[in-house]
């Protein structure tokens, strides 16, 4: 059995300045985002350059912070934002949505299309291929705040969060961070190393986090204010939330592939 080591959240204190460690790790998977960026715009059938990655990497952070604080706020704590609404603002004390990411990103990438005269699937699909090194540090930092911790559990790896209680649990942020970040880092990397059709990365990006995320949510203790859904003992918001974006994944795999054997049926 293990213990939740009950990290300081706060990384360095200088004066009245607390830079927290939840902070960092935006910082790190921003800046992890970039490098990686940076090597895939080499790639053959990519050539951006890094001025390119850079640009995109401002529009995709602006739509990161913003959508993803908004998104936790309207899907997972309105009536706390309700009663203190500069809550919005204090994004290190933790609360940022995957999904409210996601849209925030998804306009956030359609604008930066527009200025390049480029498309939402083209900019998606390189994308995606960098954002699960951003899900790998942000889960790295829910670690380190000691929160979204899973039911309690007696396999050797159960971890005792002592802010909880003194049952052993899933350490379910670290099952995240190996799914979403690792897992599904090394798939989308693989894939995207050939030229594919348009959408298609976008797509497998889609289902396979929504698969990855709701296998999680069967460990994961839901946010007490809100529970279970629907009056069951499993289904929780993030299944929920899941579920439009693998029918979105999938929606754009068939649609790639129809693109696909009718550029073939004319050629």
């Amino acid at each position: 059995m293990l213990t939740h080591p009950g990290f300081d959240p706060v990384a360095l204190q200088i004066g009245p300045l607390a830079i927290h460690w939840y902070g960092l790790m935006y910082l790190l998977g921003f800046a992890g985002c970039w490098w990686l960026g940076v090597i895939q715009g080499r790639r053959a059938h990519w050539q951006w350059p890094a001025e390119r990655i850079s640009d995109l990497l401002f529009y995709v952070a602006l739509g990161v912070i913003l959508g993803g604080r908004i998104g936790y706020i309207l899907f997972y704590d309105v009536a706390a934002f309700m009663d203190d609404p500069l809550r919005l603002l204090r994004i290190w004390e933790g609360g940022m949505s995957f999904h409210g990411g996601l849209l925030g990103v998804l306009v956030a990438m359609w604008l930066f299309a527009r200025r390049i005269g480029s498309t939402l699937p083209a900019v998606g699909d390189f994308v995606v291929t960098l954002v699960p090194f951003g899900l790998l540090t942000g889960r790295i930092g829910n670690f380190i705040n000691g929160e979204l911790w899973g039911k309690p559990s007696d396999l050797p790896w159960a971890m005792v969060f002592p802010q909880v209680d003194s049952l052993p649990r899933h350490p379910s942020m670290l099952y995240e961070a190996i799914l979403e970040g690792v897992v599904l880092l090394a798939i989308l990397w693989w894939f995207s190393a050939k030229p594919r059709p348009r959408g298609m990365t976008s797509g497998l990006f889609l289902v396979l986090y929504a698969v990855f995320r709701s296998l999680v949510e069967f460990v994961r203790t839901p946010d007490a204010h809100i529970g279970y859904l629907a009056g069951t003992s499993w289904f929780t918001m993030g299944m929920l939330l899941c579920i439009p974006m693998f029918l979105a994944g999938v929606g754009l795999i068939l649609w790639s592939l129809r693109g696909t054997t009718q550029a073939r049926g004319t050629s």
